[in-house]
């Protein structure tokens, strides 16, 4: 019986399409905002995998200094201040708070499992309109070791005393999935996008396009 729901943010709960409209001004390239992404999550991965820890906002201002520098284009502080500050302010999807509060409603804990830092989680969670629906939230930066690495999932469930059988990640990323599936955890995949699942991760236990429809699942499951 899961007790315990642990939500990915970016692209899973918070919707990136506000960022999309922040790019658009500077570029042409439809999918500049799923490259810059990509190339986020590969250096966070790469520095994890080399046992370092940067900023995920450092981060960030790094692979969009590069995205800008692959186009040609220059990058003004003011453009960094303009994109970046929309990262912090993204939208939830429509479904999102319902669905949460579903799950509180069959007394299930939610929490939230981020690679951004304290400080922006905080701050996307509130002008989301999310942080009262949370019992908690955490950062990697607790334990300096980036999604999809062991580590984060391993501290969350250490400080809410949750066992790894009774609780549930939701996530967009099969790389998110595949990392908490590998310390035990059970999964559940929310389409947000046309997109393959990676067909070499292990598949997540449950899934769906509509994060109301997956809450019931949870709540109804047997796993």
């Amino acid at each position: 019986m899961i007790k315990t729901v642990l939500f990915d943010m970016n692209e899973t709960l918070l919707n990136l399409n506000v960022l999309k409209k922040s790019f658009d001004t500077y570029f042409e390239d439809q999918y500049i905002v799923q490259y810059w992404f990509a190339k986020l999550l590969h250096s966070s991965t790469v520095i994890g995998g080399m046992e370092e820890y940067t900023d995920f906002g450092k981060l960030s201002e790094a692979a969009l200094e590069s995205v800008f520098l692959e186009s040609g284009k220059e990058l003004t502080d003011e453009i960094k201040t303009d994109i970046l500050g929309s990262f912090r302010k993204l939208p939830a999807y429509e479904d999102v708070s319902e669905a949460l509060q579903l799950l509180r409603d069959n007394d299930i804990k939610v929490i939230a499992v981020t690679n951004s830092s304290y400080e922006m989680v905080k701050e996307q969670l509130t002008h989301s309109g999310l942080i009262d629906l949370f019992d908690s939230y955490y950062s990697v930066e607790a334990v300096r070791k980036y999604k999809p690495f062991k580590e984060i999932y391993h501290y969350v469930m250490d400080q809410e005393n949750i066992k790894a059988d009774e609780t549930i990640m939701v996530a967009t990323h099969d790389w998110d999935l595949f990392g908490a599936k590998k310390v035990g955890l059970v999964t559940a995949y929310i389409k947000r996008k046309e997109d393959q699942y990676n067909p070499y991760c292990l598949k997540p236990d449950l899934s769906d396009s509509n994060l109301i429809d997956l809450a019931k699942q949870i709540i109804n499951s047997k796993l």
